[in-house]
């Protein structure tokens, strides 16, 4: 039977405490929170920036390193997808167009 180490109980507990302090912090107080402006101008950029540094390594690395080809289907629905959305600005015809060019390419080619 394995024994679980006392750091690891005390991490796991810790980073519960921390979790759940943090998400309720603003539950915690009677009085109504009002942001600086400069923060809700900075939150008006997080959904977009959270974005790029998900989606753009990954359309741009494989196994974590750089696409060293131009043979891949991923770049050619980014510039399809990008093409589109400046012409249509419709976010899911974007999506469609990116996927239709993506697909054949993968499953077709092999890309």
């Amino acid at each position: 039977m394995n024994q679980t180490d006392p750091w690891t109980v005390v991490t796991i507990v810790g980073l519960a405490l921390v979790t759940v302090i943090t998400r309720c912090f603003f539950f915690l107080s009677d009085k109504s929170w009002i942001l600086p402006g400069w923060a809700q101008r900075g939150l008006e950029y997080a959904p977009i920036a959270a974005l790029a540094a998900v989606i753009i390594p990954e359309m741009v690395m494989t196994a974590g390193q750089l696409t060293s080809t131009w043979q891949d289907a991923r770049l050619f629905a980014v510039v399809a997808g990008t093409a589109w959305y400046y012409w249509r600005h419709g976010v899911l015809s974007t999506i469609v167009i990116g996927m239709a060019v993506y697909l054949p390419l993968h499953i077709g080619l092999g890309w």
